[in-house]
């Protein structure tokens, strides 16, 4: 399955059903009074979060999402039946943006959550429904409220512990695949990774989702190269795991290259926890990686500790885990401890529906305030 973390799509809550102007009509009674009955109610355009997607692949090929209209009414006080609703199924970490892409208007966090975007038209009043004790016979009937229309943006921030940064052919998905059950295409020529790549890690008795996001260059964030897209994708992590090649000869320029396009970026990424490795040791020489070391811990200070590994050769690669295994623990118990005596951790998230007062007492009055 191809991965797609970007997709803008149109909506459209249905339309309510008209109202009708009918009559009671049976013989041997003379006057049988109104009933016309009202419209159905336009269906609605709902978001929900479910368990076992991964891309927003099928918004490629279906874009455009019109609830069901509103049947109309009837005689014999016959109302028309409300139109289907539409259930748009979008996978964990979504968030729905508005077609400017400025303003975010849902963020899908929790498996269950139910978003109600756009409310369907109301349907029209039949004639039945302006019978009073002065107008006993009222010939009017109303049309139904008109639905909502809406282009909004898909945007997938995939849901993980701790992310992979770092510059391209750093390692990253060499790691990656010696530390789960992942198979991300890796080569000797940069920009191997194109698109995120998700493993499940085990660190004695804990697993943890790891993400490794495509390579940054110096200028991301100004678009070049692969720009900053997928560093959303490490927004939510708990931590990052910064890979840095020790073959190269800049190694703390390496450095400051990514932590600058992470302050560009914004998003908090530049404050979240960090651990450093230095990967490909086995090629210079571990003498050689601890004088890199010495120099790279001088400029990022104690409180940032720097492994020197090997993900061809494994070597080092379990304590790397056992140092994320730590900070996401207690990211996790910080989170329990945040959401202990709260709401459910899964609530029907519901956007109140603007309720219409009333509908229009005549057709043309209707129009004119649609118009207007």
């Amino acid at each position: 399955m191809k991965f797609l973390d970007e997709a803008k799509i149109y909506l459209e809550s249905g339309d309510g059903g008209a109202g009708a102007t009918a009559f009671r009509r049976e013989k041997y009674i003379e006057f049988g009074g109104p009933n016309g009955g009202n419209g159905g109610k336009g269906g609605d355009i709902i978001f929900e979060c479910v368990d076992g997607l991964n891309t927003l692949i099928d918004f490629r090929y279906t874009q455009h999402f019109r609830a069901e209209k509103g049947h109309h009414g009837m005689g014999k006080d016959r109302h028309g039946a409300s139109g289907k609703d539409i259930i748009i199924k979008v996978p964990v970490g979504t968030q729905i943006l508005d077609e400017s892409k400025e303003t975010v208007l849902a963020d899908m966090t929790s498996v269950g959550l139910k978003i109600y975007m756009l409310r369907g038209g109301d349907g029209g009043f039949g004639n039945a429904h302006y019978k009073t004790s002065t107008n006993q016979a009222p010939r009017k009937h109303t049309p139904g409220w008109p639905g909502q229309e809406l282009a909004v943006w898909l945007r997938l921030k995939l849901i993980a512990d701790a992310g992979i940064i770092g510059l391209p052919n750093a390692g990253k998905s060499t790691f990656l695949a010696a530390t789960s059950a992942a198979k991300p295409k890796i080569a000797d020529y940069p920009f191997t990774t194109l698109h995120p790549n998700l493993g499940v890690v085990r660190a004695d008795d804990t697993e943890f989702v790891l993400a490794d996001i495509p390579g940054l260059i110096e200028g991301a964030s100004e678009g070049h190269g692969l720009g900053t897209r997928f560093l959303g994708h490490v927004e939510r992590t708990a931590v990052l795991l910064h890979i840095i090649d020790s073959t190269q000869d800049d190694i703390l320029g390496a450095y400051k290259t990514i932590r600058t396009e992470l302050e560009a970026y914004g998003g908090g990424l530049s404050e979240k926890p960090e651990i450093i490795a230095l990967n490909k040791v086995d090629s210079i020489g571990l003498e050689l990686a601890e004088d890199q070391a010495i120099a790279l811990q001088k400029y990022v200070g104690k409180d940032v500790k720097i492994h020197l590994i090997s993900g061809v050769s494994g070597e080092n690669v379990r304590g790397v885990l056992f140092d994320l295994k730590g900070v996401i623990k207690e990211a996790r118990e910080q989170e329990r401890l945040a959401t202990q005596g709260g709401p459910d951790l899964n609530p029907q998230y519901v956007i109140p529906p603007e309720e219409h007062e009333d509908t229009p007492d005549s057709g043309e009055e209707f129009y004119d305030e649609i118009e207007g």
